[in-house]
């Protein structure tokens, strides 16, 4: 590896950590600013967080190796995540913005499960701070692997120091700075995957006489890589476009629209996010397409699909600017750990240790319970993600369908329908995330084989979900007057937010 490579790298980790410290003298006096920034995220800040979490490698590794191996039938995940993303927007973050500041000021999902039912039991906020905790340390191992295994095959460097660096790195300034170092770095992060995700495939063409050569280099490869149908039927579009379901229920990801300055800042945070989301999305096919045509081309040996953006990083620049390039990988990785290990902390500090074991606790000893949360999450992320074969991250790849189908419908309900109870949001949760759980692991076909190879199990989670909260929902008795007034005022309050700003 150059040196200019390692400088590159080095100066990223050195701004990563600078914003954790900035964060730490900005935000963290109280648990509202450690958790949620004190709701003061603008726009941009607020998009670009969202973003980055959310799409974690897989941008910049698996959809490049995907649109690789089948050409633009592998765009159709692209589409629905877009379109699921667009409609997240559109839904879910004004409502929630507003909802969870009229309930009482919830600053943690669970948080506001509990208080938009009124759950004096508080099952509710306990079932869904469990599944946050144990799915997302599952999901940080799984991005901690990335990370070692980047620094191995990049870097030269031994599986277990690249996990440790990626872990120690993320740590500090998630424990220093919470959430709005994670979301300053996020924001960062996300304007280095934008321009790298803009910059290989442009280079990349520029090795061609444009995208009609590229599309003839291509198609002497196989045409039907260029066909969007191709091999396609009805059911496996709807379980590719399905991936965009996953939107509503994915806590690291709303949580950010609970942060941002105001709800008359949403328009202006959905179009720099969406502008953002299909400049990359875009940026990451034509990555793959033309990392096709060049290794085709050039004879570039190619044995693994999903690090076609590491070969032409490395075979089309300076070691300098190849270092930016993997840093965007590392961004990509760390912005999701990062979201994730805070989400996590949020739940065991807001959600067990104040409601259960120190009710009146201050807010300098709920910030700190967040930090050792934070580091705990990591450790056990960590131990995980020691063996990079263990076979719990499997579970890790099924994790966003989990949350989508456990969760997704309960948001979208809790924020729409007035008539929704208690009852219903724990049934939602329960058969949304059973029926992932069967549909990947239950033999149930002739031939022993499991259902999710039919069809994408968010599919009919999602929909058995959606179905138990509307059932159980009218089967019990209507929400109390409080709760339903609570629903009117912000109803009310949205509309208000829509109406223009008196001049002077």
């Amino acid at each position: 590896m150059e040196t200019g490579t390692f400088v590159a790298l080095g100066l990223y980790f050195a701004l990563m950590l600078g914003i954790g410290v900035y964060a730490w003298r900005k935000s963290t006096s109280d648990v509202a600013g450690y958790m949620l920034g004190g709701r003061q995220l603008g726009p941009a800040v607020a998009a670009l967080s969202a973003g980055a979490s959310d799409m974690s490698g897989w941008m910049l590794l698996g959809l490049p190796g995907a649109m690789y191996v089948a050409g633009l039938s592998a765009a159709w995940i692209a589409i629905g995540l877009f379109i699921g993303a667009m409609a997240n927007y559109l839904i879910v973050a004004p409502r929630l913005r507003v909802y969870t500041e009229l309930a009482r000021d919830a600053i943690t999902i669970p948080d506001y499960f509990d208080k938009r039912f009124e759950d004096r039991s508080r099952l509710l906020r306990v079932i869904s701070s469990l599944v946050i905790v144990v799915f997302f340390t599952l999901y940080t191992s799984s991005g901690l692997v990335a990370g070692g295994k980047l620094f191995e095959t990049s870097f030269g460097l031994d599986y277990t120091w690249g996990l440790w660096v990626t872990a120690g790195v993320v740590l500090a300034y998630t424990m220093v700075g919470g959430f709005l170092a994670v979301s300053l770095t996020d924001f960062v992060q996300g304007c280095i995957m934008f321009v790298a995700l803009v910059l290989v495939p442009v280079v990349a063409l520029m090795q061609f006489g444009g995208i009609g050569e590229v599309a003839e280099t291509v198609r002497g490869i196989d045409p039907g890589l260029l066909d969007l149908f191709k091999g396609a039927t009805a059911v496996s579009i709807l379980s590719a476009m399905a991936w965009g379901l996953g939107y509503f229920g994915q806590p690291h990801i709303i949580v950010r629209f609970m942060a941002v300055r105001s709800v008359r800042d949403m328009p202006m945070t959905r179009n720099i996010g969406m502008s953002w989301m299909l400049v990359t999305l875009i940026g990451a096919l034509g990555t793959g397409l033309a990392g096709l045509a060049y290794a085709t081309r050039t004879g570039l040996e190619v044995t693994d699909p999903e690090t076609i953006f590491i070969l032409l990083s490395d075979v089309l620049f300076h070691p300098l600017i190849t270092g930016f390039l993997l840093a965007a990988i590392l961004a990509a990785i760390m912005s999701t750990i990062s979201s994730q290990l805070l989400v996590s902390s949020s739940s065991l500090t807001e959600d067990f240790y104040a409601v259960f074991l120190r009710k009146n606790a201050p807010q300098k000893e709920l910030v700190m319970v967040g930090r050792l949360a934070v580091l705990g999450v990591s450790l056990a992320a960590i131990y995980l993600a020691w063996n990079p074969e263990n076979s719990v991250l499997g579970l890790v790849a099924n994790a966003w369908a989990g949350f989508g189908a456990a969760f997704g419908p309960l948001v979208i309900l809790s924020l729409t329908w007035k008539r929704m109870t208690r009852n219903g949001a724990l049934a939602g949760i329960v058969v949304g995330a059973a029926t992932v759980l069967v549909w990947i692991y239950a033999p149930v076909l002739a031939d022993g084989g499991k259902l999710s190879s039919v069809i994408y199990e968010i599919v009919p989670g999602f929909v058995f979900s959606f179905l138990a909260i509307v059932l159980v929902s009218l089967m019990g008795k209507a929400p109390a007057a409080s709760v339903t007034d609570t629903f009117e005022a912000v109803e009310a309050a949205l509309a208000e937010a829509k109406r223009p700003l008196a001049k002077g």
